[in-house]
């Protein structure tokens, strides 16, 4: 289908020319001499773009532009003025105009600001219907998980056990749409209830953080399979939607009136934060990160380079640890990563205990 646009401009012959131009590329233009005849041709009809003259008689332009942004559609507007004035041009821009012509000016660099936003008005429209769609496939999931984490908070002290052991079960359904197996979830969480102990915290907390760890990953929900499944590296704006499985396993598990989804909702948020700074959601530095969140940091990464992912074969133990050494300080709390690095053999301990648990499970 042709993108329609609106063109106005209050000179005839500016209208003319311009109209002819875009529709030799193939466009369909329409025409108004007015922002008030623009604006009445904008009730019954939508546009892909509108290129408005900034100056006109009775309402200007700017005006034109703020009534098309407050309805709230999908129209790209293009300004277009005799005037170079800076301020002018910046408060189109903030108001939301998608470029800034000034007369006169050649018939390319026109056709150009067309077609760029054109371009970005299609990306801005698909990017929009993406998060829609995300939102209600989380929404979606998220009630249904929700309704059986209600149901195993009422769980009494007695089932505990196999409340920890549903939770497992949840979680390790979540994360096994990325092909990752359910005994990552396993050695991770163990190795934070490991590093919790040797680093102070008591039994009953570094148990409790075992089965909330379970559920770091949990936000992998709501990212769609072509991302999680792709075998190479993630372009930036996949890596981008990526990123934000900490936040969407916050909101799914936050609940003050759980001790047990509280401190899952807080691993979750904060496992992939870095000690510098530069890691994500939020960029938190240092002491700001959780000390939860610095643990399972630290899991996370050491088993996710000791096992075999779907972009790559497991890094050997040597090289994994000289990669976690590299990050002492930066991605991860250095007086931790000693504790954790001093625990090795517990943590191998860990680890051959769930590949013997694999190998009985597949003989």
């Amino acid at each position: 289908m042709k993108e329609t646009i609106l063109l106005v401009d209050d000179e005839a012959a500016m209208l003319r020319t311009v109209a002819r131009l875009l529709e030799r590329q193939g466009y369909e233009c329409t025409t108004a001499n007015s922002a008030e005849e623009a604006k009445s041709i904008l009730v019954d009809r939508q546009f892909s773009l509108v290129l408005s003259d900034m100056n006109m008689p009775g309402r200007s332009g700017l005006e034109l532009l703020e009534e098309i942004v407050m309805a709230e559609s999908d129209t790209a507007i293009l300004m277009v003025t005799g005037v170079d004035d800076r301020e002018i041009a910046e408060r189109a821009l903030t108001l939301g105009a998608y470029g800034y012509i000034i007369k006169p000016f050649e018939p390319n660099e026109l056709l150009i600001g067309v077609s760029n936003a054109l371009r970005r008005r299609t990306l801005e429209i698909e990017n929009r219907r993406h998060r829609d769609k995300l939102e209600t496939m989380v929404q979606e999931r998220t009630s249904h998980l929700w309704t059986t984490l209600s149901e195993l908070e009422q769980a009494k002290e007695g089932i505990r056990r196999s409340h920890s052991k549903t939770i497992e079960k949840l979680a390790i359904a979540a994360e096994y749409r990325d092909l990752e197996t359910a005994d990552h979830i396993r050695r991770m969480s163990q190795y934070c209830e490991l590093l919790a102990l040797k680093s102070g915290v008591d039994v009953g907390t570094a148990a409790l953080m075992r089965t909330a760890a379970v559920m770091h990953d949990v936000g992998k929900i709501g990212i769609p399979d072509g991302i999680l499944l792709k075998p190479g590296a993630l372009e930036t704006d996949e890596f981008e939607i990526m990123k934000a499985h900490p936040e969407i396993g916050f909101r799914i598990l936050q609940d003050d009136s759980s001790e047990l989804l509280e401190l899952a909702a807080k691993i979750a948020l904060t496992h992939h934060e870095r000690i510098d700074g530069s890691g994500y959601p939020n960029g938190l530095k240092g002491k700001a990160i959780p000390k939860e969140g610095r643990i399972a940091a630290i899991a996370d990464v050491f088993d996710a380079l000791t096992s075999n992912r779907i972009y790559r074969p497991a890094f050997h133990l040597g090289e994994a640890v000289e990669i976690m050494t590299e990050g002492r300080g930066t991605h991860f709390d250095a007086a931790l990563l000693d504790v954790f690095l001093d625990s090795m053999d517990e943590v191998l301990g860990i680890r051959d205990e769930a590949h013997d648990l694999e190998l009985s499970r597949t003989a």
